[in-house]
């Protein structure tokens, strides 16, 4: 028996009743945990070149353990210890964003810190000459370079992120998968709402690639 599909139930209001409010949570998740995970990856990646033990090592061990662990794993570690330890629910949407950017940091660290070691060390001298501070030196002349270096990498990894939100269905987060799952299971077409949130994610994250691209191309001729 051949497979029948139907995609007549499909409409402008069952995007908006069901897709787009998970869609929603699922862009937002992707922009806080990039902001939050550039923000501790960045200090991560400096604790590491510090060249101070008492900070490189416990920055190291985070990174790599968190590098070493799926992420479905944390997500569902999140969500079960978290309540544990504060002694309340915190509910699934909150524990998503934590763990992403926690899980988040240990990958935009190690961009961040390949990003800093790209800079020629003659630059860091310099600042060095004119009087400026670790500190300094880092936030004037460093980083920014290193940002515009490591942009296409960070976008990219982004849109690897954004396709990592799906695995917050495992702790029952109301995300772009789910509203597919919820509307599938509404009209009793399960297989037509996996294939659409595909067919979905694949557009959004061709789209955002391309674009990365095309900005990788801006930066190379600007170099």
């Amino acid at each position: 028996m051949g497979l029948q599909l139907d995609w007549s139930f499909y409409n402008w209001d069952l995007m908006q009743n069901f897709v787009l409010k998970g869609l929603g949570f699922s862009l937002m998740l992707t922009l806080v945990a990039t902001l939050g995970g550039v923000l501790f990856g960045t200090l991560l990646a400096l604790m590491r070149l510090s060249g101070r033990p008492w900070l490189a090592t416990p920055a190291m061990v985070y990174v790599n353990g968190m590098r070493s662990i799926p992420l479905v794993m944390v997500i569902l570690w999140f969500f079960l210890l978290v309540p544990l330890l504060i002694g309340r629910p915190i509910g699934a949407e909150l524990s998503a964003v934590l763990t992403f950017v926690a899980f988040e940091a240990a990958y935009f660290s190690e961009i961040m810190r390949a990003g800093i070691q790209s800079i020629p060390r003659g630059q860091v001298q310099a600042g060095m000459a004119l009087g400026m501070s670790y500190g300094q030196n880092m936030r004037l002349v460093v980083l920014p370079q290193a940002l515009r270096n490591m942009l296409p990498v960070l976008l990219t990894q982004t849109i690897i992120l954004f396709q990592d939100t799906s695995l917050v269905y495992a702790i029952g987060a109301y995300d772009m998968l789910k509203g597919f799952e919820v509307a599938g299971k509404n009209f009793g077409r399960p297989i037509e709402a996996y294939l659409a949130a595909a067919v979905l994610y694949f557009a959004i994250c061709y789209a955002l690639s391309a674009g990365v691209k095309r900005l990788h191309r801006k930066i190379a001729i600007v170099r």
